[in-house]
């Protein structure tokens, strides 16, 4: 038998080749990626649907859309129609995302975590993924190279760490012998008295979503275009007011030369909007969205280095879902920041309490949710929260932004709850 061993080469040659051929049989084979499918509505450009997901601010997101739905840029993406979006759903394993992701970094997967329970609430998925075993993983958390994790600022922040990108401020400055004339709220609500010393000592940054190149959402109403730009702003300038009759630090971070305080129901749509600073809005997004960031840290730096302890950063938007779908004031926060978090749920019973004193029959469903959106994720500001006002393409929704009454009376219960935070 040892002979015929030795001496058959052809025997073992076989016994190779078997070896071999099962190797490749029970090689794993890498199943395809299945995405998160979306409807586009009616309106709808790459921006807003990315945005519309949270997934908006990361160029890999829009370059992985693009490539997943085999098209050449963003401008080809029609409405009404279905495409993929740069969500993987992966079967979870039961145990823990990390184990699932085989990843090590317990952030990024409480942001993965955060993110499920997000869609949830927003009814962008009908499920619970710790149930289906489905969990929906943002592309941008694992294949974006740009991803960088941003520090709140502190007062003992190093001065020289980065070159400053605006001048040293102290807010809005009024004009005239009191000082108390602010021409960015127009002529007729330039007068700003000083009410009270309240909020002396907080310094607040104010953002109005869009604006510039970039209107946001649009709605139809009486046959005329309404632009989330315009009313987000409009409900901006009216807190920023507010704010500044109390004594607080403030800026008004995007701007409008000539728009003031309106009190008309149809705000025109217009793209004349700049930065502090009377710096131009970029159009490209992400460079949007950072050319605020970059303002904002940089005052609050300016700030802390001051001493000033109390920060707060506010963006204001208008949301943008189908024609029936009905919303109520909405707070996102700042994941992982617990500050932020108790600022925004005090909002959310502000607007509670007053829905309940004014409009008790209707009720109040407004949520508040931990989302990682750009803008919340890449400022430094201590507190931060982003604040949805209503369904533009809703026509019940759209009275809360075409009544300047009823502007007011979001802008007066903001107010009151940064008043008593």
């Amino acid at each position: 038998m040892l002979g015929l061993l030795l001496f058959n080469p052809f025997g073992a040659l076989s016994q190779q080749a078997i070896t071999a051929a099962k190797k490749q049989t029970t090689k794993a084979v890498t199943p395809p990626k299945t995405y998160v499918t979306a409807l586009t509505q009616a309106g709808d450009n790459l921006d807003a649907l990315l945005a519309r997901y949270g997934l908006d601010g990361y160029d890999c997101n829009v370059s992985h859309f693009l490539k997943i739905n085999n098209l050449r840029n963003s401008k080809t993406i029609k409405a009404p129609a279905t495409y993929k979006l740069p969500i993987e759903i992966v079967t979870y394993n039961g145990k823990s995302i990390r184990t699932t992701l085989n990843i090590t970094d317990w952030r990024v997967a409480k942001r993965i975590e955060t993110f499920n329970k997000f869609a949830k609430e927003e009814g962008l998925r009908p499920d619970n993924f710790l149930q289906t075993k489905k969990l929906w993983v943002p592309w941008h958390e694992l294949n974006c190279p740009e991803k960088k994790e941003t520090v709140t600022a502190e007062a003992s922040l190093d001065k020289n760490k980065k070159e400053r990108v605006v001048a040293l401020g102290s807010g809005e400055r009024g004009i005239g012998k009191s000082a108390r004339n602010f021409s960015i709220f127009g002529e007729k609500y330039a007068n700003t008295p000083l009410i009270s010393s309240r909020l002396k000592g907080k310094v607040f940054y104010l953002v109005s979503g869009h604006g510039g190149p970039d209107t946001g959402a649009q709605g139809k109403r009486s046959g005329r275009t309404l632009c989330e730009d315009e009313y987000a702003y409009d409900v901006t300038l009216r807190l920023l007011r507010l704010l500044l009759s109390h004594g607080a630090t403030a800026y008004m971070i995007v701007r409008d030369p000539n728009d003031g305080i309106r009190d008309t129901e149809f705000l025109n749509c217009d793209s004349d909007e700049m930065t502090w600073g009377n710096r131009a809005i970029p159009r490209d997004q992400k460079e949007r969205l950072q050319q605020r960031c970059d303002i904002i840290n940089d005052l609050t730096r300016q700030n802390a280095d001051k001493g000033v302890a109390e920060q707060i950063f506010i963006e204001i938007h208008v949301d943008s879902r189908s024609h029936d779908h009905k919303t109520d004031v909405f707070f996102y926060y700042r994941p992982d920041s617990e500050i932020s978090h108790k600022l925004a749920l005090h909002m959310q019973k502000v607007f509670l309490m007053k829905y309940l004193k004014k409009r008790s029959q209707r009720g109040y469903t407004g949520t508040v949710t931990a989302r990682s959106l750009y803008m919340l994720r890449e400022t430094t500001t201590p507190k931060a929260v982003y604040v949805e006002l209503a369904n533009i393409r809703n026509s019940w929704d759209q009275q809360r932004l075409v009544l300047k009454n009823n502007r007011q009376a979001v802008a007066n219960w903001l107010c009151e709850a940064l008043l008593t935070q």
